[in-house]
């Protein structure tokens, strides 16, 4: 279905990208919480339905099951309650920026956990697309003031973010040691994660409620559809393909695909310091992505 690692990369950079301005949708009467176990329990069972049509294998062994588990609470449940938490008390261009240190945990983890080599050009690359990211938001940086509130907005960040890359890597290992289908992995991983966040919302003791408004349900099914059922399953084969630390990529590249969504429909005037840092996130790309002979 993907052939062109580059296909895989734009893609998720994309829908990413626009789904800053579409979760805004499903915010109000449903809570986040709530409206996350929507989210990736329909897409969940949308793929495994998918898989069952297509007749792909869905019979896996318990222990393949416990990493497809924990791919799913990591990467499709946790990260996200969490990200909501940090958005609480903190700005969203304060989380892109913190999350565009994905590729360094990426970048760690893989060494650590999977043996990748550390690779000068992504280093550099990605200290371009950090740069670059701060560079864009940098007005919200002059707002710090290092509140309780903002410090413990930045725990649940750093939290999520930690949890986000194990997951990537959790990925990476199901595809290099048990050579798991992405497609099935993530019908399953995402309905375990689902599980998760609808345990966290009973205990929580939040309102199992649904929004019928024509907004919230028309952004729940572009989230659903294109923020992860498309865009995960790119986005891992891709991690599969070349490594967890080049495809975190995409997350670099997300906020200034956001500016320009925001630029379009929200009437954002990018400043001097915006195009100086989309500049240093295509150096950044450029250096990170390219392929020695």
């Amino acid at each position: 279905m993907f052939k062109s690692n580059y296909l895989l990369f734009i893609i998720p950079a994309l829908i990413w990208g626009s789904t800053w301005y579409i979760i805004k949708y499903q915010l109000g009467v449903v809570d986040p919480i709530v409206s996350v176990t929507y989210r990736f329990g329909l897409a969940g069972v949308i793929l495994l339905g998918y898989s069952k049509i297509r007749k792909l294998p869905l019979s896996f062994t318990k222990r393949e099951h416990f990493f497809i588990a924990l791919q799913g609470v990591l990467l499709f449940g946790t990260n996200y309650w969490l990200v909501y938490i940090s958005e609480l008390y903190l700005s969203s261009g304060l989380v892109a920026v913190a999350f565009s240190t994905l590729i360094f945990l990426n970048i760690f983890f893989g060494a650590l956990f999977l043996g990748d080599k550390i690779k000068k050009n992504i280093i550099i690359g990605a200290v371009f697309g950090l740069l670059g990211t701060i560079l864009i938001y940098q007005s919200e940086f002059r707002r710090i003031n290092f509140t309780s509130d903002q410090i413990r907005g930045l725990l649940f960040c750093i939290a999520s973010i930690t949890f986000a890359s194990l997951g990537n890597i959790i990925s990476s290992h199901n595809q290099r040691k048990f050579k798991l289908p992405v497609i099935q992995t993530n019908g399953f991983g995402m309905v375990y994660g689902a599980v998760a966040m609808l345990l966290i919302a009973i205990i929580s003791g939040k309102d199992l409620t649904i929004d019928t408004s024509l907004s919230y349900i028309f952004s729940l099914a572009y989230l659903t559809i294109f923020g992860s059922i498309v865009a995960f399953t790119a986005y891992l084969i891709l991690i599969g393909r070349v490594g967890a630390s080049k495809a975190a990529y995409t997350i670099v590249v997300i906020p200034v695909i956001a500016l320009t969504i925001s630029s379009i429909f929200e009437g954002y005037r990018p400043d001097m310091y915006a195009f100086i840092g989309m500049g240093f996130i295509l150096i950044g790309n450029i250096l990170a992505l390219k392929n020695k002979k």
